[in-house]
């Protein structure tokens, strides 16, 4: 059953209905022998997961529970997921009958993708998110075309070599009948060079995206390359692990335009390799560019809170006869 905290007023209402007046009063039945006073002597506190770990322990001395152990790296992870996740993800206010791409989504669907936006854009510091993407690799490719979008007169995007390379790739697969050109710059001992940016980026270049922590694992110095690419007029693109972004500056601190990642390590399984889910956030201003859907708050006719699809794709509502 769910747990649900009581505050002062709640229980004074209850005490009131049983006929006693505190909380002692309700256990006074209770012989004072049969009490415990004082502290129980109880271990210290301890996570989830060191109480997991405890009993995995203490469960192998008699049996073998070793498990496969997943090597596939570069952008997933085996990461521990907190059992709060599935418990709130299975709460049956967030149900819906629907699909979530349909225009009729339930309150609970809103409502869970509209509080997955505003982690989102708090983690990134950025100003909106959209209801996700694929993947990273795929985010990446949508926030190159929005940036591409916004500077419609320029025809080259700078990637860093040390973005993964299958983000590189999918960049390339995006962009091959278009007139983008796709230039990366080869990174100096597992980072970008501010320097090489500057040197690489001009008039013609519509952004600079690169990632941090990169496919090395290395820090990138995020605002000089941001830095670099502003000099030239072109957009910032960070692709970042949002994990990292608890102890890293957000891309929105060194005023990024459009900040993408994976979101595998938010609480996803590693599933073989996928499907996972893309992080994209962005300016308010390009918020017409973005890919998705975007889920917005409002009120109903009676003032009380609510949730709407505030933007979608256009294609979701053809109907058939006009497709």
């Amino acid at each position: 059953m769910p747990y649900i905290p009581h505050d002062d007023s709640d229980v004074a209402a209850m005490l009131d209905r049983i006929g006693v007046e505190s909380v002692d009063d309700l256990f006074s039945p209770i012989p004072p022998e049969a009490r415990h006073e004082g502290p129980l002597g109880l271990p210290r506190p301890a996570t989830e997961l060191e109480v997991r770990r405890e009993l995995l322990e203490a469960g192998a001395a008699t049996v073998d529970l070793d498990r496969v152990n997943a090597f596939l790296g570069a952008g997933a992870y085996d990461h521990f997921i907190p059992s709060i996740v599935d418990h709130l993800a299975g709460r049956t206010e967030f149900y819906t009958a629907y699909t979530p791409y349909q225009p009729e989504a339930s309150q609970g669907m809103l409502t869970a993708i509209f509080e997955y936006q505003s982690m989102i854009a708090a983690l990134t510091g950025m100003e909106v998110s959209n209801a996700s993407l694929y993947d990273g690799a795929s985010g990446t490719a949508e926030a190159v075309m929005m940036a591409a979008s916004v500077r419609r007169k320029r025809g080259k995007v700078l990637l860093s070599g040390a973005l993964h390379p299958e983000y590189l790739q999918t960049v390339r697969t995006y962009t091959a009948n278009l007139d983008l050109e796709v230039v990366p710059v080869a990174p100096r001992g597992g980072v970008t060079d501010p320097g090489d940016v500057a040197r690489a980026a001009d008039a013609e270049t519509a952004c600079v995206v690169f990632q941090s922590p990169n496919f090395f694992g290395n820090v990138e110095d995020a605002p000089a390359l941001a830095a670099a690419a502003r000099d030239a007029g072109a957009l910032v693109v960070a692709v970042v692990d949002p994990l990292s972004l608890g102890v890293l500056a957000p891309p929105g601190e060194y005023d990024a335009d459009i900040a993408v990642g994976e979101g595998q390590a938010l609480g996803a399984e590693l599933s073989y390799g996928g499907p996972y889910f893309g992080v994209l956030a962005s300016r308010a201003g390009f918020v017409r560019r973005m890919p998705g859907r975007i889920v917005g708050r409002t009120v109903d006719g009676r003032g009380r809170r609510g949730f709407v699809l505030s933007f979608q794709t256009r294609e979701q509502h053809i109907r058939r006869a006009r497709a």
